[in-house]
């Protein structure tokens, strides 16, 4: 399920980067949104505001990513801490079934190449974006459906 639309927040002074100009890209996204720009613990929060290079698997060049979320806030203890986070569905985190590679008719399953692609692509994303936020002394996170689902309260 995807839904895109722009987001207004009520707190525009929190966001860094043009706060008239932020785009989700699916409820999950545009729930979060809610919660970073109504938490009083958000010092300042971004969406897709800054790139994280990293080099695909599939071609071998270095491509630009850009994380969901740039995420400042007070901890338990009182102390500014960074994150990103990224919004992704559970089913892009786990590898493709190796036993969908085949067609009924024993063709390989285009469906079963772009999974791969889509899954690889994804985990060097993902790593980049961990070495990227180690040096920096930030956290990365992944948050999917499970965390994000609509009856259940964001944590603070």
């Amino acid at each position: 399920m995807s839904y895109k639309g722009r987001f207004k927040p009520k707190h525009p002074n929190k966001y860094k980067g043009d706060p008239t100009n932020i785009i989700y890209r699916s409820l999950w996204e545009q729930k979060l949104m809610l919660y970073l720009d109504n938490h009083k613990d958000v010092v300042e929060w971004s969406s897709e505001e800054f790139a994280i290079p990293y080099r695909s698997p599939w071609d071998n060049r270095i491509h630009r990513y850009f994380p969901d979320f740039y995420v400042k806030r007070y901890n338990k203890e009182g102390k500014i801490e960074s994150s990103v986070i990224e919004v992704k569905p559970k089913n892009r985190l786990i590898p493709p079934d190796p036993k969908k590679k085949w067609t009924p008719k024993g063709y390989k399953s285009r469906r079963y190449i772009k999974d791969v692609k889509v899954f690889s692509i994804n985990q060097a994303k993902f790593e980049a974006a961990k070495t990227f936020c180690e040096s920096r002394g930030w956290d990365f996170t992944i948050l999917t459906e499970r965390e994000l689902q609509p009856w259940k309260k964001l944590n603070g």
